[in-house]
């Protein structure tokens, strides 16, 4: 079952972004079996990051929850918010996953 975490940096933590970046790749690298996609959020001039997306292909909740826990981000203490979501699949790459109707 696909899940979206979305996380909140907080702001007087944002160096934790950059201090922790490489273990966080590592971190995504060891899991890339997992994600369907995942990306920082950025400014609208591109200029930082400031939360993340995660879309996830994990069984339940509390696998989303305890894999965004695991994440070197979180365990730096960056979010201020995180939010997991159950996520149905309706297109993906441009490919529909919708039911043909009869």
């Amino acid at each position: 079952m696909p899940y979206l975490i979305e996380t909140y940096d907080a702001p007087e933590r944002a160096q934790v972004r950059q201090d922790r970046y490489a273990e966080h790749l590592e971190f995504l690298s060891e899991h890339a079996e997992l994600l369907l996609a995942c990306g920082a959020k950025l400014s609208d001039d591109g200029t930082h990051a400031d939360g993340g997306v995660y879309l996830v292909d994990l069984e339940t909740r509390e696998d989303a929850e305890a894999f965004i826990a695991r994440d070197p981000f979180s365990q730096g203490n960056l979010f201020r918010e995180v939010v997991v979501r159950r996520w149905r699949k309706a297109y993906l790459d441009g490919q529909s996953f919708l039911p043909r109707p009869s």
